[in-house]
């Protein structure tokens, strides 16, 4: 059974959180605070982390931080919780390492939903990877069982959002894949117009692959339309 930590200083939100990921099926680990919460994750080392923004002492963005830079817990995926909705709150989540990001009052089906996508991209080869898609062609060689990619004799190792982006440009390589398929194919849900989740993670990509390209640049912006690989 999966385990999800919540950690939420507010008792109501973090009990309905609670309640509804247990009839969904889910073991939920409840913290109050951010010390606590960072505490929990080292020791339960969850399958997922529902974390707040705003708490007293140790923010979530803090807890974050910590979460990314230990070694035990940082691949664990995290979904930020927050009442602010301006857009520098949502850029420095994903900057920090959160893999997605609710505004509250948010749809308990949608917090589910979140996290059935996060499961599926973490435990497993993403479906977008499989052995019936291309891995190589031309410089480029994909690694899916270790969510690196190689441009001739050099690797990155990329998130598991990165890579799924990475992928779905490769396996479409050469035509536009607009930013509503891009949702909808690597986040498995489709959010409105959120272009700016899109936007960071392609920031992070382009900068990793720069490392590796010898001054190539492999993703190219259809301005108003979505993103392109070239080869």
């Amino acid at each position: 059974m999966n385990k999800i930590l919540v950690i939420d200083d507010d008792l109501s939100i973090n009990e309905l959180i609670k309640v509804n990921l247990e009839l969904a099926g889910y073991k939920v680990i409840q913290a109050f605070d951010g010390v606590k919460g960072f505490a929990l994750c080292k020791q339960e080392l969850p399958s997922v982390v529902v974390l707040d923004v705003m708490m007293p002492e140790v923010d979530g963005f803090t807890v974050a931080q910590r979460i990314r830079k230990n070694d035990e817990t940082k691949n664990i995926p995290i979904i930020m919780l927050t009442a602010l909705s301006q857009l520098n709150d949502k850029v420095n989540g994903f900057n920090i390492g959160v893999d997605d990001y609710l505004v509250k009052p948010f749809e308990m089906e949608e917090l589910i939903i979140r996290i059935r996508a996060l499961l599926k991209r973490s435990h497993q080869i993403p479906e977008s990877a499989s052995t019936r898609d291309l891995l190589s062609l031309g410089d480029i060689t994909l690694m899916p069982e270790t969510y690196c990619v190689k441009i001739k004799d050099k690797q990155a190792k990329l998130t598991p959002i990165e890579f799924d982006i990475f992928n779905l440009l490769f396996q479409n390589h050469g035509n536009m894949v607009s930013s509503a398929q891009l949702l909808k194919e690597v986040w498995g849900y489709s959010p409105d117009d959120d272009i700016e989740t899109i936007r960071v993670h392609i920031r992070h990509l382009r900068a990793k692959l720069d490392k590796i390209s010898d001054g190539k640049k492999y993703i190219e912006t259809i301005y108003g339309g979505g993103y392109k690989l070239v080869l």
